[in-house]
């Protein structure tokens, strides 16, 4: 109790304060703990970058900086150590439609002799809003010779999914349902899955369906994608009810359109026995617009280790999820920066255990600092 009492205070003292005041997403983890004994920390928050316009990812790089994407097409990075950006490549051909344009990205993980940058976006094929799959040759700040890896993923102005998660030789691709019900249960349609094909674009043998890149099915828009702990975690928005944290599992069924959530209604459970599906580990009614997603395990900030941290839009906070010690549960929720700074589309960690947020508000879009003494 005392030490409830002891956390409490101290993570209400740190909101007082901000107040007044490699990540290609994968991250293998390891000595994740649910140990409580550990003193908390008080966090602060600063404001690392401002004047963006709705960036979309943030990804740390190979040269310690930290590297994002802005819908529009413009990539760019940050310098961490005093928020200067540059702007690296604008992709002539992307194209913005709502939700749509320039999305995720990530570094190939074995960079030194392969430096690649991979990145997804929305753009026209004749007059079809279509999606694909790109690689980019790295020297220093130049990106040159674009490769298309896959292609002809359906867009729309919603529901575009659009994570990209490098795990060992493998591309996992999040791609919503562009807004077709009839997608995510369609096992020919590449629309509301969790793609994992090979870093050249063709499909590993060992998928679920020769031939098929689908690694997972069901899905309706997941934008948050993560690797630890030998287990790929993503978020997803529901309609109205039921955002989800699931974990991702090979051949595995997420059930949408039929189940929303947790298989908890009588037509649901019948779909789900039937259809092999895998339940979330968390939901939310009312949706609370979950979106970037990423897994801190670092000592700089004690009280937050092994957790999923994930950053919301309609609800414009921070989530910690504290993960139980096999890593397939959440324990606690905790939140933190209810609408200090408006709607919050990613969440990088970084190898020095400092987190890092983005806005997407539309204008004036900021990248944030959260550290610990």
């Amino acid at each position: 109790m005392l030490k409830r009492m002891l956390y409490t205070s101290l993570v209400l003292s740190s909101l007082i304060l901000a107040a007044n005041c490699s990540k290609s997403k994968s991250n293998t983890g390891g000595g994740g703990t649910t140990d409580t004994t550990t003193t908390p920390v008080v966090l602060s928050d600063k404001i690392l970058s401002s004047g963006l316009t709705m960036p979309w990812d943030l990804v740390w790089a190979p040269d310690n900086t930290i590297w994002f994407t802005q819908k529009s097409g413009i990539i760019s990075k940050v310098d961490p150590a005093n928020g200067s950006v540059s702007n690296l490549l604008t992709i002539s051909d992307v194209v913005v439609r709502g939700e749509g344009g320039l999305l995720g990205m990530a570094f190939h993980p074995s960079f030194a002799s392969n430096p690649y940058l991979y990145v997804v976006y929305d753009y026209l094929k004749g007059s079809a809003y279509r999606e694909k799959v790109v690689r980019y040759t790295v020297s220093g700040n130049s990106l040159s010779s674009p490769t298309i890896i896959f292609d002809n993923i359906i867009a729309d102005n919603n529901h575009n999914g659009s994570r990209l998660v490098i795990v060992g030789d493998k591309l996992f691709v999040s791609t919503g349902d562009a807004v077709e019900t009839s997608y995510p249960q369609d096992p020919n349609s590449v629309n509301g899955k969790i793609l994992r094909i090979n870093l050249d674009g063709s499909i590993p043998s060992d998928n679920p369906v020769s031939g098929n890149p689908y690694w997972s099915f069901g899905h309706r828009n997941p934008q948050g994608l993560v690797y630890a702990n030998g287990i790929l975690y993503s978020s997803e928005h529901g309609p109205n009810n039921d955002d989800e944290i699931n974990i991702i599992e090979k051949g595995r069924n997420y059930g949408w359109p039929t189940v929303m959530g947790f298989c908890d209604n009588s037509s649901e459970t019948a779909f789900c026995s039937s259809n092999n599906v895998k339940e979330p580990i968390k939901a939310w009614t009312p949706t609370i617009a979950t979106c970037g997603l990423d897994y801190y395990n670092n000592a700089k900030i004690p009280q937050w280790k092994n957790s999923l941290l994930l950053a919301t839009l309609k609800n414009s906070r921070l989530y910690q999820l504290k993960l139980n010690a096999t890593f397939n549960a959440v324990t606690e929720t905790n939140e933190f920066y209810n609408g200090k700074f408006g709607r919050l589309r990613d969440v990088l960690v970084a190898p020095t255990g400092k987190v890092y947020l983005c806005t997407s508000n539309g204008s004036d879009d900021k990248i944030i600092e959260i550290s610990a003494p």
